[in-house]
């Protein structure tokens, strides 16, 4: 018979397909499986529809045959098959979608039955792999069989042919090896097994594949005196089915354990913990789908890195289609693992490609609000359980208040736990403004290293003393992200380096700016004496038992500049307007009055040593460690 061309297009077209349209090639095997399940399912509709009963799941199989000598691979299934007519005009033509045109012609809704095949060009990824590919396909209730037969874009042939029931199957000459290619993998049994549960392990129904095992030869394990030896092995084959079939993800919460859970967590995401908590969802509305998450009990080991790929596995009606479909979770959100499954999106030209969609950002949307939603649950209820995940990414999520300008604190800020001056132990922000003081203004801060080194930090003592509480900062992050939340539930957030706490009373203030303007000379020669090491030498009354401390104007804080000037490839340290703050009431600066103007001398050394100490509570390294021990000598030795 003569060769037919491609009723669409021409050989460009097909090679463009092949060689874009799928990056991966193994993906090809899900397909033409793809297609066999939507040939069942076209014949299991058929037949609910005319009223015919009987059928059963199980002989509906799909059957792989790999021939390792001959080189093919053959898919078989018992589905309504395809006419001559129909052959042509869903395998002729490019882009032709039998399983689309059947949906619309039986205007099916949602549910009636699984058709996953959208669109025509599935079946043409067998080319990836295949130099020569042979369709026979028999159509329900027809006693012709037909062959369809192509090498590729050269066009194809069509032929009588002999098949004993309906379906069709496929059979695929595998392509020649090369130095880069091997395609004899398509043959390996343990390679089918693996793509099949990758990628098809949940098509409902049976993908079966004569497969090998060994097994000992009866009696072999002893001699004829009955002494013990060394077993002797042979090998056999048996058919089994190589998918579950049944979704864990669809079956009913209350049939499901939480073992069952955690088992199929471990072994699909490589854990070896069981997660914190598990999520099953079912939704309807504008989108449907089925989502299964899980927190997990701690980071991987790259989570904190560029190498980690964020994502959940995105299912159309059970066939995955994305390992990892980063565009559902939010960057905050990065490590919940899990699945979603959905007959609503939208697939264009392969399953492979996934358009951004409405659908899409609809499940994103619904699923952000249940993450949200399922982290609150565990924190009321499970405390112990949510400071272990808030340890592990904690961070995450306070970088993701601070990378979106403040935009996801609504999401994010209840969430989030810093240990706090009175209770030593992980806060909410909502339980620390619940023990909030009546007349405080502010939610206090203070920024340092550890816990242990911001518990005696001299800022933090008078504000400690009348009985405000103060969150301790510890993470890098951590004041970045309060500056871009700039307050909560109406109490801005205040750090106790800023000048004002809004805690002196107006006699307080008056009394330390009258005493800052009698020794007006004295603090402008010790900023001289520091030159561009300080903006300003003030008085302060915010200290209690310490002589001095060292805060930052403007929109740079020290805790800011640390972090700032610690990171790589900064050739321009970030430097914050550092002010020297005395205490007023301290026993130091009626030393330092005493100085001034008879002693200049030592006035200049005093003010090396109180601006060292500064740096030494705040955290910071020294500047000049030699011209620091010299100012010490000098003071001992006079």
């Amino acid at each position: 018979m003569a060769k037919k061309q491609f009723k669409a297009e021409s050989k460009r077209l097909l090679e463009l397909m092949i060689n874009s349209i799928y990056t991966n090639r193994e993906i090809f095997l899900r397909e033409l499986i793809s297609n066999a399940s939507d040939a069942t399912d076209k014949l299991y509709y058929n037949a609910l529809k005319a009223g015919q009963s009987g059928l059963s799941r199980e002989e509906l199989f799909i059957d792989i045959a790999a021939d390792r000598e001959a080189r093919t691979l053959t898919i078989s299934d018992h589905g309504c098959g395809m006419s001559k007519d129909e052959l042509e005009q869903n395998l002729g033509t490019i882009a032709k979608s039998g399983s689309l045109a059947f949906k619309k012609e039986n205007e099916l809704a949602e549910g009636d039955v699984d058709i996953i095949g959208q669109f025509g060009v599935g079946f043409y990824a067998a080319f990836m792999v295949a130099k020569h590919v042979t369709v026979v396909s028999r159509a329900a209730g027809s006693e012709e069989a037909w062959s369809w037969a192509s090498d590729g874009a050269d066009g194809y042939t069509v032929t009588a042919a002999e098949r004993a029931e309906a379906g069709t199957t496929i059979t695929l000459q595998l392509k020649d090896n090369t130095e880069n290619e091997n395609y004899d993998e398509f043959l390996q049994e343990y390679r089918l097994r693996s793509l099949i549960k990758k990628y098809s392990d949940y098509i409902r129904y049976p993908i079966k594949m004569e497969v090998s095992h060994s097994r000992m030869v009866e009696g072999s394990d002893k001699d004829a005196d009955g002494n013990e030896k060394a077993p002797e092995y042979e090998e056999y084959t048996e058919v089994e089915t190589l998918n579950s079939m049944v979704p864990i993800w669809k079956k009913n919460k209350k049939d499901v354990t939480e073992e069952e859970y955690n088992e199929f967590y471990k072994n699909k995401f490589g854990d070896y913990e069981n997660p914190l908590r598990v999520v099953s969802s079912s939704v309807e509305g504008a989108a449907t789908y089925h989502a299964l998450l899980f927190f997990p009990a701690r980071a991987p080991f790259n989570y904190y890195s560029r190498d980690y790929e964020k994502g959940l596995q995105l299912y159309s009606s059970g066939v995955l289609i994305m390992d990892k479909c980063a565009d559902l979770l939010p960057d905050y959100f990065s490590f919940v693992r899990g699945l979603v499954d959905s007959p609503d999106l939208s697939l264009n030209i392969s399953r492979e490609l996934l358009q951004h969609d409405r659908q899409l950002k609809v499940i994103a949307t619904s699923l952000e609000k249940k993450i949200k939603s399922e982290l609150l649950n565990l924190l009321k209820n499970d405390r112990e359980k949510y400071e272990q995940l808030f340890k592990a990414f904690g961070l995450q999520m306070k970088f993701g208040i601070y990378s979106t300008y403040g935009a996801a604190k609504d999401v994010l800020s209840e969430l989030l736990l810093y240990t706090t001056s009175a209770e030593q132990k992980l806060s909410t922000l909502d339980e620390y403004v619940d023990r909030m003081k009546e007349e405080q203004k502010y939610i206090y801060y203070a920024c340092g290293e550890s816990v242990a080194k911001l518990a005696v930090l001299p800022q933090n003592e008078r504000l400690k003393e009348q009985g405000y509480e103060v969150l301790y900062l510890t993470d890098d992050i951590d004041e970045f992200t309060l500056k871009a939340m700039q307050d909560y539930k109406g109490k801005e957030f205040r750090s106790t380096s800023d000048e004002d706490l809004g805690i002196d009373t107006e006699e307080e203030k008056e009394e330390i700016k009258k005493r800052a303007e009698e020794s007006k000379d004295l603090l402008g020669f010790l900023k001289e004496s520091l030159g561009e090491k300080v903006t300003d030498v003030v008085l302060t009354s915010r200290l209690k038992n310490c002589p001095v401390c060292l805060t930052a104007k403007g929109g740079i804080s020290l805790e800011m500049e640390k972090v700032l000037g610690a990171m790589p490839g900064t050739e321009e340290k970030v430097k914050a307007q550092r002010v020297l703050e005395i205490n007023a009431a301290h026993p130091v600066f009626e030393t330092l009055k005493a100085l001034y103007p008879a002693n200049e001398a030592k006035l200049k050394d005093y003010a090396e040593i109180l601006y060292t100490q500064a740096l030494l509570i705040e955290g910071m390294s020294v500047e000049d460690p030699v011209a620091y021990t010299s100012a010490v000598c000098n003071l001992m030795t006079r």
